[in-house]
């Protein structure tokens, strides 16, 4: 039965790991396999415990811990140490409003290989330095919803389980396999050669003279396709939409020429990646 204890002090070392220790300092320690991230949200946590992820602690709202649902997450969380505090003690953790009362710390899972991923896939989203965890939370809630099979991410990216990333991606960051490649398999020639030995067809997402439509028939055709998105100040590297099959890019009007990554990769999903899923899924 999960120890449960009442906190009424905002400087209670309890607190530490959520209220005073940064989001560096939960992943980067000596030793990297001791490395934590923040769960917040029921929602977020019950993906986390649904998709294998092992909690170290909790940190609820009382009213929320005696609730049928805050009493089912404490019960699948196991053994661990329950922290409870009233509104006006978690008033005082940064982003509390948005936690809808609960918080885990729980341990980061083992990275994955690239070539585990390349290997289960047909579709593959490909994150080129994509730093804003806002727009890296929206891209996984847009691959999970529509038909992505796994992520790389390069090494200069945000960490998908900062706590911003996992709370607008509402926790899809566990249901999509993904991985961070090293700074070796970050660079374009690396990726691309990994992915065209895997038999991936690779397309760049970018404004060319030689940009063809999201909607040609060539890429959609492919039986495994590699999308590329790049960072949201200046796109992808010029070497690795050189080195793609494909650049294409998304219609648009009314003066505008480009779509936020994170819309993008929405539209981009839909076009590429659900369509596929839905011919298969009628076959």
């Amino acid at each position: 039965m999960a120890d449960i204890t009442e906190i009424t002090d905002f400087l209670a070392p309890e607190l530490d790991i959520y209220a005073r220790v940064n989001e560096i300092q939960l992943k980067c320690r000596a030793d990297l396999s001791k490395g934590m991230f923040i769960a917040e949200t029921p929602v977020v946590l019950d993906r986390a415990l649904e998709g294998g992820m092992e909690p170290v602690s909790l940190l609820m709202e009382d009213r929320v811990a005696f609730s049928p649902v805050g009493r089912d997450l404490i019960s699948r969380c196991g053994d661990v140490p329950v922290y409870v505090a009233k509104i006006d003690v978690l008033k005082e953790l940064t982003g509390y409003n948005l936690t809808r009362g609960v918080l885990c710390a729980m341990k980061r899972p083992p990275m994955r290989k690239a070539s585990e991923i390349i290997k289960a896939a047909k579709r593959i989203a490909v994150l080129e330095d994509v730093m804003n965890p806002t727009n890296l939370g929206a891209i996984f809630r847009s691959a999970a919803a529509l038909g992505a099979d796994g992520i790389l991410i390069t090494s200069n990216s945000t960490d998908p389980l900062y706590r911003r990333a996992l709370r607008v991606a509402v926790g899809t960051v566990f249901q999509v396999p993904w991985t961070v490649l090293s700074p070796e398999e970050s660079e374009s020639a690396a990726v691309l050669s990994l992915l065209k030995e895997a038999g991936f067809t690779t397309a760049a997402m970018a404004l060319t003279d030689k940009s063809l439509s999201v909607s040609a028939p060539e890429p959609l055709s492919s039986p495994r396709l590699a999308l590329f998105f790049g960072t949201e100040a200046y796109g992808l590297r010029p070497e690795t939409v050189a080195g793609c099959d494909y650049t294409l890019k998304i219609p648009m009007y009314g003066g505008v020429d480009s779509l936020n990554v994170a819309a993008a990769s929405a539209v981009a999903f839909w076009q590429l990646f659900a369509s596929q899923k839905e011919k298969e899924q009628l076959k």
